[in-house]
């Protein structure tokens, strides 16, 4: 092991021998440089941990050509001065070399969190929005190096969709706690807080009584037409009739359904086990369809023994025939709802009806709710109204419906 001044001639001037051979520093104690049997030189800095019989650490810091003689010499100061400080470098290299790449991370999230623990529909909801909204580059970064300038950034470029840009931040806080709980990142380092949500208005269309009358001629003549099957038919009314989720339709299986107690017995939903009751334009739904042999789903798809998986396509035609391009599958159950609301039934009612996990998701329909209560208003003013116009004689109260017989 030879000592001597580490220089660019000196180091040039090293012969190659048939093993690994070194020149340390005679001026900055660890700091030498390899010579391979290749003829490589390699630059590297060598301290112990530990005191006198601990452990002796190598780390490189580069290549004689690539780096020259002075960088190397600088980089040697400063990794032996953290070395003073009390610092592992080559712990921290390793801390590096073994670090997980973000989109590793998630991939792992996926299996062995989300597929394990949460619903089904949810786990593909997941997969979905991570696959579209989180670029190859940010995935190729390690996840200690994941800071909340990239999730902002990766927020603010989803603007133009600020429903998916929420959900996005949603999953990824998750994503990130669970991180801490496995140990792979600090604790209190979620990257996601204190960004900010975007604002957004929840829609609220529903269809008129004019709409749904065109709907149901659409459905009817697709089904004579046969450009949409019994199930796809069925499956859209059942929409309309229960305000159940399009997928606790699609997905819905004879054995779940209880024709006896007029009720749909769901295993799992999206807010777990759920019942939906069946009122007699459902049951008349149900009743019609046929069961294929081999097949256990109440709405079947072109595979054999399969649901029906895609309503989407089929949808758009036949809203396009029925003259509403813009309402969603989706807009059917906030049909159910509000027409619920519009017709006096209380709010709780109808989240439980919806299985609504929050109250406040239920409070979009307040104002529709409101109505029955006008119409009680304007009755009751009209009927004191009329009162004080005869002398004070008090007017009765007649009911909407009784007038209306009358």
């Amino acid at each position: 092991m030879a000592t001597g001044k580490v220089t660019k001639e000196a180091v040039e001037a090293m012969p190659v021998g048939s093993t690994d051979s070194y020149l340390w520093d005679i001026k900055l104690a660890g700091y030498g440089v390899k010579i391979t049997p290749a003829g490589k030189r390699v630059y590297l800095v060598q301290y112990r941990v530990g005191g006198r019989k601990g452990r002796t650490r190598r780390v490189t810091i580069g290549t004689h050509g690539v780096k020259t003689e002075h960088e190397a010499r600088t980089e040697a100061k400063r990794l032996l001065g953290e070395v003073q400080a009390g610092s592992d470098p080559a712990a921290e290299r390793d801390k590096v070399r073994d670090a997980e790449a973000f989109g590793q991370a998630l991939d792992r999230f996926l299996t062995a969190h989300v597929a394990a623990k949460c619903r089904p529909y949810t786990a593909q909801e997941y997969r979905r929005v991570l696959k579209l909204h989180v670029p190859q580059p940010l995935r190729s970064r390690l996840l200690t190096d994941i800071g909340r300038g990239d999730m902002t950034r990766l927020h603010d470029g989803l603007r133009e969709k600020p429903a998916q840009a929420n959900r996005l931040l949603a999953i990824l806080s998750k994503f990130f706690n669970w991180c801490e709980g496995q140990g792979i990142r600090p604790d209190h380092t979620n990257p996601c807080r204190h960004v900010q949500k975007f604002r957004v208005n929840a829609r609220e269309r529903f269809l008129s009584a004019d709409e749904l009358q065109r709907l149901g001629k659409a459905l009817a003549a697709a089904e004579a037409e046969g450009t949409a099957s019994p199930w796809i038919a069925a499956a859209v009314r059942l929409l309309v009739f229960t305000g159940a989720r399009h997928s606790e339709i699609l997905t819905l299986r004879w054995e779940h359904v209880d024709l006896a107690g007029q009720q749909l017995r769901l295993p799992e939903s999206k807010t777990g086990r759920k019942s939906i009751y069946l009122n007699p334009p459902a049951l008349e739904v149900l009743a019609s369809l046929t069961r294929l042999e081999g097949n256990p789903h109440v709405i079947c798809g072109e595979r054999e023994g399969a649901h029906l998986v895609n309503l989407q396509k089929p949808w758009r035609r036949i809203r396009a025939a029925a003259g509403l391009a813009d309402v969603r599958i989706h807009d059917l159950r906030h049909t159910f709802a509000s027409w619920g609301a519009a017709g006096g039934l209380p709010l709780p009612i109808i989240g439980g009806l919806l299985s609504h996990s929050q109250p406040q998701t239920t409070q979009r329909y307040a104002h529709l709710s409101a109505d029955p209560l006008k119409a009680a208003t304007e009755r009751v003013a009209n009927a004191l109204a009329g009162a004080m116009e005869m002398g004070g004689a008090v007017a009765e109260v007649v009911p909407i419906e009784r007038r209306q017989r009358g």
